[in-house]
């Protein structure tokens, strides 16, 4: 990893963007010039799944229907022949779908929901920590106290204000429905979950499966949404980022009083780090033309190529 860019760039760029006073911000740098020198540089990772009708759901919710939008003067889908566009019908079922971001009032009426949070939510130091090995032994087991502390040892002390992303390598198995079925799967306990919170002083954790922890009461959820805390759930690729000195961008649409959110989440790692894409190696703008054009497939249930 380069030293650079883990330490000095980013830590400026956070310090501007979250306006933190101190030596580093005392630079002073433009947040165009920390583009061209860093952002520019890095390497971008997709931590999100992609949705379709047939990703795991819980049963209580049920599936998403995608379809194409009818002219209601006419009853028929348009068409790019006759209309020169076509456009898509989602019926989502629920706001809990795919990869997520809870704000609390999914649990909780008096905290905010998913409209209500801070701009300030846009870009955060990620930390990711592995219990790849303990899940290995135990499929059910739960980040503990211990795993962090252990994590600290080896990395430094965890920035307050960042992302804690757990990573277990669950999500290697989605898109498969039997997922959300499982009632032994990898989460965090209350007691880590409340030492990130109360003594790191972390903004919102992550965890790949789509519940918390296995637990009846789903404890560990019930206690972050009654605290005001939000969390990410459903988060994929954590094998692809590194444990320490990457950034996470965190884009969610904005529905008045949504109690969940489908969250895109991008891992802005450093230039050397041997995964992702950096900018100017993909096309932008114009984006690539293909030979395979979008079309609908009733099997399928959405457009494919």
């Amino acid at each position: 990893m380069n030293p650079v860019f883990s330490f000095r760039a980013v830590a400026n760029l956070v310090a501007g963007v979250l306006g933190l006073a101190g030596p580093l911000q005392a630079a002073g740098p433009d947040l165009w010039a920390v583009y061209e020198s860093t952002l520019k540089q890095a390497r971008y990772v997709d931590l999100t799944h992609t949705i379709t009708p047939t990703i795991p759901v819980w049963s209580g919710f049920g599936p998403a229907t995608f379809g194409p939008v009818t002219n209601p003067a006419t009853g028929k889908p348009y068409s790019y022949a006759t209309d020169g566009f076509e456009a898509n019908r989602y019926v989502l079922a629920t706001d809990q779908l795919g990869t997520q971001l809870d704000p609390p009032a999914h649990w909780a009426p008096e905290y905010p929901a998913i409209d209500e949070l801070p701009p300030t939510f846009a870009v955060r130091p990620l930390v990711v920590i592995s219990i790849v090995e303990q899940v290995g032994r135990d499929p059910n087991y739960h980040l503990q106290v211990a795993d962090i502390v252990a994590w600290e040892k080896a990395h430094g002390r965890i920035p307050a204000g960042s992302v804690v992303f757990v990573r277990s390598d669950w999500s290697k198995r989605w898109p498969d429905p039997a997922l959300a079925k499982l009632e032994k799967f990898p989460g965090v306990s209350l007691a880590a979950l409340k030492f990130l919170h109360e003594e790191r002083r972390i903004l919102f954790h992550g965890h790949e499966p789509l519940d918390t922890d296995s637990t009846p009461t789903l404890e560990g959820e019930a206690w972050l949404m009654h605290h005001g805390y939000a969390q990410a759930e459903g988060v994929a690729h954590l094998d692809r980022i590194p444990e320490t000195g990457a950034l996470v961008t965190i884009g969610f649409p904005k529905f008045g009083g949504g109690l969940g959110g489908y969250a895109r989440y991008i891992a802005i790692c450093p230039p050397d780090w041997p995964h992702g894409v950096k900018i100017g190696e993909v096309p932008e703008a114009p984006l690539p033309k293909s030979d395979k054009p979008l079309h609908w497939d009733p099997i399928a249930g959405m457009r494919v190529r």
